[in-house]
């Protein structure tokens, strides 16, 4: 089956930085996009940014743009997302997602990986 497991999460101080990991395994994921999706305490889970198969597109939601990096390392099947600048606003659990390329759904997810930043 499909697992992906995220690390590198932790505890930051703000305008630090940090860079999730996510490994993916349980079948070839050529062609597939992977994502970052967070959720803060009380809000509902919001997308943070997608890359496709051959890196040539990516997308960030608003509030990360220039600060936040994805890239995948298809060798390896691993998605990265670098963080930096963080912001108390960025404090979530991160999770990582695999889309399903017939049904662009996001069909697979890991358990996540907590950030949390300070002021």
């Amino acid at each position: 089956q499909v697992q992906l497991v995220e690390s590198g999460g932790g505890l930051v101080q703000a305008g630090g930085s940090l860079r999730l990991s996510c490994a993916a395994s349980g079948r070839t994921f050529s062609g597939y996009v992977m994502g970052w999706f967070r959720q803060a305490p009380g809000k509902e889970r919001e997308f943070v940014a997608a890359i496709t198969w051959t890196g040539d597109i990516l997308y960030y939601t608003g509030s990360v743009k220039g600060r936040f990096t994805i890239s995948r390392h298809n060798a390896e099947n691993t998605v990265y997302l670098q963080m930096n600048s963080l912001k108390p606003e960025d404090t979530a659990v991160y999770y990582c997602a695999v889309q399903e390329p017939t049904t662009g759904e996001y069909e697979f997810w890991g358990r996540g990986t907590q950030v949390t930043v300070s002021s």
